[in-house]
């Protein structure tokens, strides 16, 4: 099953939506719009486990 994250399952105001068959290969698109849209250069912990706890199933 398809797995789907939106930055406003974290509570960030942007329409981006990762998909992907695993919470890993979402984990890696999310972080990469992270970096590219957001401005992170490092990812802290406890917004990794939030990304992690939203991801959910389409």
């Amino acid at each position: 099953m398809t797995k789907v994250l939106t930055c406003r399952d974290v509570g960030v105001d942007c329409d981006f939506v990762a998909q992907g068959a695993s919470a890993e290969e979402v984990m890696e698109k999310a972080a990469q719009h992270a970096r590219k849209d957001h401005g992170f250069t490092d990812i802290p912990p406890e917004l990794m486990e939030k990304v992690k706890a939203a991801i959910h199933d389409a």
